[in-house]
């Protein structure tokens, strides 16, 4: 199993896999792709995950054997896991609400990551995949839950405009939601240009480099000076966020996905009267595992639109490597497990 040991070293460990109990389904794992929140990580400032700590949580496998009672999945099925651990019993998850467990935690923070052969996850949150769905593809299905839930939570509606902040994986899985919804004008921004043609090519309406060009400027031009209607914060730093509210239409709303490296920043806090503007947070994913199948098994998205390298286990420093390369044409990276 791969474990980050310290900033920027990845190392290999054995493990003893644990008896698989009455409900528990034994995975080989066949695809993980590296996620932003992993990259905090490898950095060593993921503010929720302390060195040394597993990495890996978007994953894809085939089911080699189940516990007992298990009657959701066979051995055989292909599927993906939904990694979190939640304890079923709080305010929030006996309300079905439990991505807010006040007990919280996902696999590789309790010590099993995906870059591993083989997984144990409990039959609720494993997944069925698609038929015509690839391994590589299903593995990118844990980060478009997260974009389902954010633009639910952002509450998108016909017509309305958008700007979405960063234009990485998950903020463009955002973007193609977003015009699936029925969104009017769209504006990505990034500093990267090769993002910003992969924006374009998924349907933005206006791609803008913020290296270049002020974003702020740039999206009330393009907006009569009215600003948009709904902004999406998927970078995590205080810049994009002051930005992504400055670009609020009057009555907007701001939705953060970002995870933040530094946790104490500072915004413009006037303008949440005088605009009566509201931020929001999007908390991982709650039931959305469904719905970003079911809009895999359409065809309503192309995940593979979105994978630039595959690569195997052998080569995973390299795949941290190109993600954290600023010259690089990275978007997804997958490591093929087998």
């Amino acid at each position: 199993m791969a474990l980050v040991t310290a900033p920027g070293r990845i190392e290999y460990r054995d493990r003893k896999l644990p008896d698989l109990h009455a409900h528990g389904v034994l995975l080989k794992v066949k695809a993980v792709s590296v996620c932003g929140g992993d990259l905090h990580i490898f950095k060593g400032k993921h503010p929720a995950a302390p060195l040394p700590v597993p990495i890996g949580h978007e994953l894809s496998g085939e089911v080699l054997k189940i516990g007992k009672n298990v009657s959701r999945v066979k051995e055989g099925d292909r599927v993906v896991v939904e990694p979190v651990i939640v304890c079923g019993q709080c305010y929030f998850c006996q309300r079905g609400k439990y991505n807010l467990c006040t007990n919280i935690s996902f696999q590789y923070r309790k010590g099993q990551g995906g870059f591993t052969p083989y997984f144990i996850a409990d039959e609720d949150w494993v997944h069925q995949l698609p038929r015509d769905t690839s391994f590589e593809e299903g593995a990118l299905v844990e980060p478009l839950a997260v974009a389902v839930h954010a633009v639910k939570k952002g509450g998108i509606q016909l017509g309305q405009t958008a700007a979405i902040f960063g234009a990485g994986p998950i903020g463009l899985m955002v973007l193609l939601l977003t015009k699936l919804s029925g969104g009017g004008e769209t504006f990505v921004v990034d500093i990267k240009d090769f993002r910003l043609e992969k924006a374009k090519e998924l349907g933005a309406s206006e791609a803008i480099n913020s290296s270049r060009l002020d974003p702020v400027d740039s999206i009330r031009k393009g907006t009569c000076q009215l600003g948009v209607d709904r902004a999406f914060e998927v970078v995590g730093i205080e810049k994009t966020l002051v930005e992504c509210l400055n670009v609020l239409k009057k009555g907007g709303i701001s939705t953060v996905v970002g995870l933040f490296e530094d946790q104490v920043i500072r915004i413009p806090a006037n303008i949440f009267v005088q605009k009566e503007i509201a931020l929001i947070g999007s908390q991982g994913y709650c039931w959305d595992f469904q719905i970003a199948l079911k809009l895999v098994e359409r065809g309503d998205l192309k995940l593979q639109w979105l994978i630039t390298h595959t690569l195997p286990l052998s080569k995973l420093q390299q795949a941290f490597d190109l993600l954290l390369d600023p010259h690089s044409r990275a978007i997804k990276v997958v490591i093929q497990m087998d």
